[in-house]
């Protein structure tokens, strides 16, 4: 049944290729929306064999409905990769996954923060808050170093070498990376030690029950620190790692080394930055150049 082989896909892709927690469940998820309209289509005894490409067709064309063509590019990613693990097994004679066109994603820039914002929001904590010193660290390495909230949740604090302004990072796919450390971050991160035990161990980052930091909590510490300022919305995480590739980019750091510090696999994923850097560009040509509004140079 479809069920049994999607457990072996999901059993595969967390013991053989040792995708993480958050990559699995999103496997998961995903084969199990796939499943739901299988059932309701073919019956509860549908199987791997029952699914043909216009099943596959009709599932997706119901998706576009309500989903953005990146979500859909996705769950059809996902499903490829189970039909061609089975196809390796010898459970279905072809994959239908493979008749099917990946729809075009939506071109969106991502949205970054200008200097004066993220200088703004790192001094947003307030000293007389209990957690103004952790939360000060958060926010100074994350738009420092671009980690992704993960990353970040993830750090120990054998993990960083505050005298040489390295941290250890554990990415995507378990792939480790060295990353610099700005003075700010480092010096943010010195005094929120410091507040603790020095001999304290195991996780950088602390909850107020003493454990490890979760994503939840950090973006929840983000969006706090984001409504006491009232300076702009909608800011997660996430756009303070966009914020630090168009910085770094504006800066003029070359592209294949804001590759490097991302941890992206792919030059074409970190490249998303350039159109942001050159809206920059073509803001401060129209306003700096005597002859940019001008036609045919008259």
């Amino acid at each position: 049944m479809l069920v049994h082989q999607i457990e072996l896909f999901a059993t595969y892709l967390e013991t053989e290729r040792n995708v993480s927690p958050h990559t699995l469940a999103a496997y998961r998820s995903d084969l199990a929306q796939l499943l739901a309209f299988a059932v309701r289509d073919k019956g509860e005894d549908v199987s791997a064999q029952d699914i043909d490409h216009l099943l596959l067709r009709r599932y997706l064309a119901g998706l576009a409905k309500n989903s953005k063509k990146s979500s859909i590019g996705r769950k059809l990613a996902a499903i490829r990769s189970f039909f061609r693990f089975l196809l390796r097994r010898g459970a279905v004679v072809k994959n239908p996954a493979e008749l099917i066109a990946t729809p075009k994603k939506e071109q969106r820039l991502p949205f970054h923060l200008d200097i004066d914002q993220a200088t703004t929001l790192m001094e947003a904590p307030d000293d007389d808050q209990k957690y103004a010193l952790r939360d000060r660290a958060i926010l100074e390495l994350l738009y420092s170093s671009g980690l992704r909230v993960s990353e970040l949740t993830g750090l120990n604090i054998g993990e960083l070498d505050l005298a040489g302004g390295m941290v250890r990072v554990t990415g995507k796919g378990g792939k480790e990376r060295i990353v610099p450390v700005g003075s700010r971050a480092l010096a943010a991160v010195q005094e929120y030690l410091d507040e603790r035990d020095s001999s304290a161990r195991g996780a950088l980052f602390l909850n107020t029950r003493g454990g490890r930091i979760n994503r939840r909590s950090v973006a929840r510490i983000v969006d706090a620190h984001v409504q006491r300022i009232a300076a702009f919305k909608n800011i997660s995480p996430h756009t303070l790692r966009h914020t630090f590739a168009t910085h770094m980019l504006e800066g003029g750091a070359d592209l294949r080394a804001i590759q490097e510090l991302l941890g992206h696999a792919s030059l074409s994923t970190t490249q998303k930055y350039t159109h942001v850097s050159i809206d920059r560009l073509m803001e401060v040509y129209d306003k700096a150049h005597p002859k940019a509004h001008t036609k045919n140079g008259e």
